[in-house]
Formats: C-alpha cells, sequence, structure tokens
C-alpha cells in the first residue's frame, strides 16, 4: 500500500524566519503575481531585489527564501488588474508594507510617487485615472525581518499582575507626552517607551493609585497628508501603518539606530518593568481603518495587496468605500481574512509583548457584519475565545459613526465598555447645569447621575443571565485624550481650536463644561480671580465623582496635576507643549495631586466604594441597612417625586459592602449654587466620621476641621453644604 506524500503546510502570512532563510506569505487573491523585494542595509532602492513568489493558493502568494534572515529589509509589490472603478487597484510600481511586518524603518514620504494613480504636485489627481509608474521604493518605510525567538530579557507576560478588574483604575497616556517634558528624567529617556517605566514615572503611577496604564497606539503609524501639508502631524496615533510594528520613533535614539528588534526589545522590557511594580499594559488599537486613507489616498499596503478583499465598500459603481469611520476607510470585518489578522495581531501583542488587554477603537465597526452590528461578531467571540487573550482585559469604545453606531452597553463579556453616559451626566451635574442655573436656566434631574453614580446598571445590567457583567463594565471616565482636560473643563466654555487649522470647526460643541464666569486663565491680579477657587473646586468635584462611583475609573494623563490644552478639545495633531504633561508643580497642582492620590486611597480602601455587584436596594445582612440607599437633605428617602424634580441637587448616596466588612460609606452632593442644610442619615447612635470635603485645598485641611470638632458627628445631624460641594463620610 502506497501513502500520498504529505502536502506541505499553508503558508504563514508575513516574513518569518525559517531555518536557512525566511518563510513568506502574502495574502492577495486577486493579484496576478508578488514579489518580495529585499533592500540592502542602508535601503538604498538601487539595491533593490526582487523574488518572485509562488501561488496564490487559496488567495496566498508564498516561497521559502533561503540565505536571508533577521535584519533584512524587504517590502512587497503586487501585480494584477487597474481597474479602479471595480476596486481593484494593482500597481507593481509601488512598494507595499507587509501588513505582518514585524518592524518598520524610515519615513513615509508624501509626494506623488506614494499615491497608485496619476495625482499633481499638490496630490490632485483622478482616483479612478490612470496608474502612477513611478518607483515609490524610496518613498516608503521598508519591513524588516525580525526573529521574535531571539528577543533577549525575561518574557513580559510572565509576570503580569493580574489586577481583579474591582480593583482596576486605568491611566490613559501617550508614551511620548507623557515624559516629553519630564524633567527629572536622563534627556535620552524623555518621550519613550523606556522613560514609562523609569523609576520616577512608576513611583508617581504608584502614588497617584492607578494599577493600568494604557498607551494611546504605539502600533506603527503615520500622518494624513493633509496635516503635514499645515505643518502639524498625527500625534495620537490613530492612523496605523503596521499591526504588528511598534511605533519606532517613540524608541530610544540607541534602540532606533540598532534596528526594530533593539526598538520591539526595548518596549517589551518596560512592559516587564511596570509588571514588576505591579501595573498592567493596555493597548488603545485601532483595528477599524487604515492609514492609507479613502479612495484617493495614499497607495501603501492593504490597498495595493488586495483592496476588494480588505477594505469594505459601498457596493457601487465607480467603487468607494463604506466610511463608518469618519477616516476615509474602513476594514471589512465582513471578510475572514480581516479577522484573522486582527486576531493574529492580538494575540502577538499578549504572546510576544506580554501585555495585559486591550482598549478597541471605534469597536463597533468591528462587530459589523452584513445585517449591522452583532455583539456575537466572529472577531468579538474570537477576541473573548482565544487562549492567547484569555483573562486579559478587552474594553470596547462602543460607537462608531455609521448607521446604529451608538452601542453603548450592548458588547458581552469579557468586554468592558467605555461609558459616555457617565462622561455627560458628571459634566452636567458639576458644570453645565450650574452654568445654566447661573443664567436661570433649568438643569438635568438628577435620577440619570444617580443611575452613573452606581454603576449604570440600565446599560451593563443586560446579559444571559441578567446582571452577569457587573458595574466594573463600565469605564467610567469625565475626560479622555479626546476633549477638553479636567483643568479646561472648568476654564473654558468654547473649544479654542484655531490651531488645528479647520478654522475651530473640528472638535465636538458638546463640551457640558463651565468657565465659571470669565473664558480662559484668569491672572493672579485679575478682579476675576476670586473665582479661581471654585474653578479648583469644581475640579475636585469632579475627580471625585469618577473616583468614588461603582465601575471602572479612567484617569486622562496630567489631569491629576492641572494640565490644560488652552481649550483646545481636539489635539489629535498637536505634537507640542500644548499636548504634553508637564510635571512643574505650582501650589495649587500639588494640592490636586494630593487630593487625586487620597481620593483613590479612599476607594481603595473601603470595599463599599468598589462593588463587584450591581446594587439592588436590599439590605446585606437580615435587619441592616440597604446596600445602597438615595436621601434628599432631611435624610428622608428618596420617593418617587423626588427622582423627577429638577430642583433637587442636593442628595445623599449610602453604600453599604456585603459582609463579612461593615464597611458604610455617605456622600454628600450639593449641585446647587447655594449652601444647603444636609441632616445626616441615621440616628444619634450611628457615628459619621468626615473623611473629605470638596472644599479642602488639600486633604491635610482635614486637620484644621478637626480642631473645630466637625468631623465626628452622630447620625440626624445638620450640617450645612457649600455652594457646589461633596463631602464623604464614613461610618465607624
Amino acid at each position: 500500500m502506497t501513502h500520498p506524500e504529505p502536502r506541505p503546510r499553508p503558508p504563514r502570512l508575513g516574513v518569518h524566519p525559517a531555518g536557512d532563510g525566511v518563510d513568506v506569505g502574502v495574502l492577495a487573491p486577486h493579484a496576478t503575481a508578488v514579489q518580495l523585494c529585499l533592500f540592502d542595509a542602508a535601503g538604498t532602492p538601487r539595491s533593490e531585489r526582487r523574488i518572485s513568489l509562488e501561488g496564490p493558493r487559496h488567495g496566498v502568494f508564498f516561497a521559502h527564501v533561503p540565505g536571508i534572515g533577521a535584519g533584512q529589509r524587504y517590502g512587497l509589490r503586487a501585480d494584477g488588474p487597474w481597474e479602479p472603478a471595480y476596486g481593484l487597484r494593482y500597481n507593481p510600481h509601488k512598494l507595499l508594507v507587509d501588513p505582518y511586518a514585524r518592524g518598520l524603518v524610515g519615513m513615509l514620504g508624501y509626494g506623488p510617487a506614494t499615491y497608485g494613480h496619476v495625482v499633481d504636485g499638490h496630490l490632485h489627481g483622478d482616483a479612478f485615472g490612470a496608474m502612477d509608474t513611478r518607483n515609490s521604493a524610496g518613498h516608503v518605510p521598508h519591513a524588516v525581518v525580525v526573529d521574535t525567538a531571539a528577543l533577549p530579557g525575561p518574557d513580559p507576560g510572565a509576570n503580569r499582575p493580574w489586577t481583579p478588574w474591582s480593583a482596576t483604575v486605568i491611566y490613559e497616556a501617550h508614551v511620548a507626552g507623557l515624559t516629553r517634558l519630564a524633567g527629572f528624567l536622563p534627556a535620552h529617556l524623555r518621550g519613550t517607551y523606556a522613560g514609562l517605566a523609569h523609576p520616577a514615572v512608576i513611583d508617581h503611577l504608584l502614588r497617584l493609585g492607578v494599577t493600568a496604564v494604557e498607551l494611546l497606539p504605539v502600533h506603527a503609524f503615520t500622518s494624513e497628508p493633509h496635516l503635514i501639508t499645515k505643518g502639524l502631524t498625527n500625534y495620537w496615533g490613530y492612523s496605523t501603518l503596521g499591526f504588528f510594528a511598534p511605533h519606532a520613533p517613540y524608541a530610544t535614539a540607541a534602540a532606533r539606530a540598532a534596528g526594530p528588534a533593539a526598538v520591539l526589545a526595548e518596549l517589551r522590557r518596560t512592559v516587564h518593568q511596570l509588571h514588576e511594580a505591579g501595573l498592567e499594559v493596555l493597548l488603545d488599537v485601532v483595528y477599524n481603518h487604515t492609514a492609507e486613507g479613502g479612495v484617493d489616498g495614499q497607495h501603501l499596503s492593504w490597498r495595493g495587496l488586495d483592496n476588494a478583499i480588505y477594505y469594505a465598500h459601498d457596493g457601487s459603481v465607480p467603487a468607494v468605500y463604506a466610511d463608518v469611520t469618519g477616516t476615509g476607510n474602513t476594514l471589512d470585518f465582513r471578510r475572514t481574512e480581516v479577522v484573522r489578522m486582527t486576531l493574529d495581531s492580538l494575540r502577538y501583542w499578549a504572546d510576544v509583548v506580554g501585555v495585559d488587554g486591550f482598549r478597541f477603537d471605534l469597536a463597533v465597526t468591528l462587530g459589523r457584519g452584513v445585517g449591522g452590528f452583532t455583539h456575537d461578531h466572529p472577531v468579538l467571540v474570537g477576541a473573548a475565545a482565544d487562549p492567547s487573550l484569555h483573562a486579559l482585559k478587552l474594553v470596547a469604545e462602543p460607537w462608531d459613526v455609521g448607521p446604529g453606531g451608538w452601542r453603548t452597553g450592548q458588547f458581552s463579556l469579557p468586554f468592558a465598555e467605555w461609558n459616555d453616559r457617565f462622561r455627560n451626566a458628571v459634566r452636567s451635574f458639576w458644570l453645565s447645569d450650574p452654568g445654566r442655573a447661573a443664567h436661570g436656566l433649568p438643569g438635568h434631574r438628577v435620577r440619570d447621575l444617580a443611575t452613573r453614580l452606581s454603576g449604570s446598571v440600565d446599560l451593563f445590567g443586560q446579559g444571559s443571565p441578567p446582571l452577569i457583567r457587573g458595574p466594573q463594565a463600565s469605564v467610567n471616565y469625565v475626560t479622555a485624550h479626546d476633549g477638553f482636560t479636567l483643568a479646561d473643563l472648568v476654564a473654558y466654555d468654547h473649544k479654542h481650536n484655531l490651531a488645528n487649522g479647520e478654522q475651530n470647526r473640528d472638535g465636538t460643541d458638546d463640551n457640558r463644561s463651565w468657565n465659571h464666569g470669565v473664558e480662559g486663565p484668569v491672572p493672579p491680579d485679575s478682579p476675576a480671580a476670586d473665582l479661581m477657587p471654585l474653578r479648583r473646586r469644581s475640579i475636585r468635584n469632579l475627580f471625585a465623582t469618577l473616583a468614588l462611583s461603582a465601575g471602572t475609573p479612567m484617569i486622562t494623563a496630567g489631569d491629576e496635576l492641572g494640565r490644560t490644552q488652552q481649550g483646545n478639545n481636539n489635539a489629535y495633531c498637536q505634537d507640542s507643549e500644548l499636548s504634553w504633561v508637564r510635571w512643574e508643580r505650582s501650589a495649587w497642582r500639588s494640592d490636586l495631586l494630593a487630593t487625586c492620590s487620597y481620593l483613590l486611597m479612599l476607594r481603595r480602601e473601603h470595599p463599599a466604594l468598589h462593588t463587584e455587584r450591581f446594587y439592588t436596594g436590599s439590605p446585606v445582612a437580615p435587619g441592616g441597612r440597604p446596600d445602597l440607599g438615595w436621601y434628599d437633605p432631611s435624610g428622608t428617602a428618596f420617593d418617587h417625586d423626588r427622582w423627577h424634580d429638577p430642583s433637587n441637587r442636593t442628595f445623599q448616596m449610602v453604600r453599604t459592602a456585603p459582609p463579612p466588612t461593615s464597611d458604610v460609606v455617605n456622600v454628600v452632593f450639593n449641585g446647587s449654587l447655594h449652601a444647603e442644610q444636609v441632616r445626616l442619615v441615621g440616628s444619634g447612635t450611628e457615628p459619621w466620621l468626615l473623611v473629605w470635603d470638596s472644599v479642602w485645598e488639600h486633604p491635610e485641611d482635614q486637620r484644621e476641621a478637626a480642631i473645630g470638632g466637625a468631623l465626628h458627628l452622630p447620625g440626624g445631624t445638620t450640617i450645612t453644604m457649600e455652594p457646589l460641594s461633596m463631602r464623604v463620610y464614613v461610618c465607624r
């Protein structure tokens, strides 16, 4: 009996060291030919050597190429029909970036040679017109072969902290912007991956009380041509050119000079060092679109390999993209190939770099199938079920700009989600409503704020069985990279985005901010200087509401230091001191940092403030307090009318931890422009200890309050709440 010869293993996508050379696999189903293009160490276009790949087999071109290995520069060229009206854009004159490249070197040019169609010197042309025949090899980054098995140092995934969601506090930061102005760091570390893991930075994060650092995109990215013409850049990084390659400019000069393997090793060391300090690392990932822009954009990678497979089209002729991201293109998650690339990338960052989770930009796009968004889309199920991603933190930004794009609360376990309803409710209560009240206008009722304070069960209580996700699924935030900073929320009524070069048209107009009577900064000798204490109190109110609410708090880097963007609420293109974190501390900024640290300490030390389950309003023990109670200024439990009374701006929230603890916390809110009398909940046998008051500029102001004997009060005592203030009492 004869046995058939074993069939070769299907090619693995990308270029990977294998034996005496590399294995190559390139997905390009509609191409007629694909070439691997090799370059010398300097990347000189004249050194290019082209090797034709076999195939396609199941849409993949492949080869084993002996004699080359780690460190080799390369690119791809794909030939096939140039029929842009029908979605086919093959142009063999354009060097393409391997979508699976582990490292990139060189800068992207922005001249006509980087376009697949003919454009003029102003980059204008007919996207459905003639093919451009200029060679782009000297104008695009080159991929580099990286042997990940040979990377130095310990495995950063081996020492993950595995912080439970109930204890998680997220710190959203830009790798470069966090330390670019950190004068306490050596100059060569500022703005780098290594700088992020410097002991002084780690000490700041630990003293603040965060447990996870969420990094704005570190996948290799480029800037949009329209920004380059204005002298600006894509600072945030939401314009991906490589889903497997770290952004090299964030590495130290020494690592960049040593090559992509050293860049990757530096990032791995950073993750390992943060883990050693007990800090998790989450990555903000942008799989919904790429750097290639609309159909009239640059010809860099996916468009040249298979425009019809990778990008979602609207089905019309000429073929244009179905853009639900607002960037000009959308990756097509109806395609198995796109789902595979996304999951391959996630596994790579989990297994090789050792990160602890991901925040998915415009995650609704990832869940769009033939019939629109579905929470059980293959990419979402795959991310939840993949062994490499098991128990990592997965966070969805639950919207995009397409039809039915707002989906907050509609993802499934294990996903958590950014809660924009929390942001809006907190800003409205503390800022826009008082601003309206100052002009005699009505505000919002407190029932929405109360729902957000208690974990947003209306959004995240869905599931099978009900309530299974818990309040941790709500990632609460007041600010993020997109929008006003905390300090700007209290100083500006309107956006000030002229520096972005779009005549102040960009950025949201729904800021729900309040300048407290004067727009912008107020000099110390100004007649309006008296409003500054109230501005500072409003910052403390916002941060305290975030820190003490049920759910997972997320802090924007620099908010704890009073960072300002001078009223710019869309600083995506501002790689300058406007966006970077300033570490110098004036007196009030030092006080703010101490307050933020203290509030997160209260959250950490009081089980009543970080529940793992949704509240029921039922007693935690027979005859005991309910797990959550709402009370008016007289100490009476809320009734139906109170919830629907827009004039009600003062209330008490009493949260009780379940046994075996006996922790009880009463947070008193006064959102009125006037001082209010409040009768503390309970009887004289229940002593309340005042542990924080937002009137205090610094937590140590508690000592002065103690001198006046105002810290220990029995239930039923009447207190005076200052206008727009909060207090926190614990039952001892």
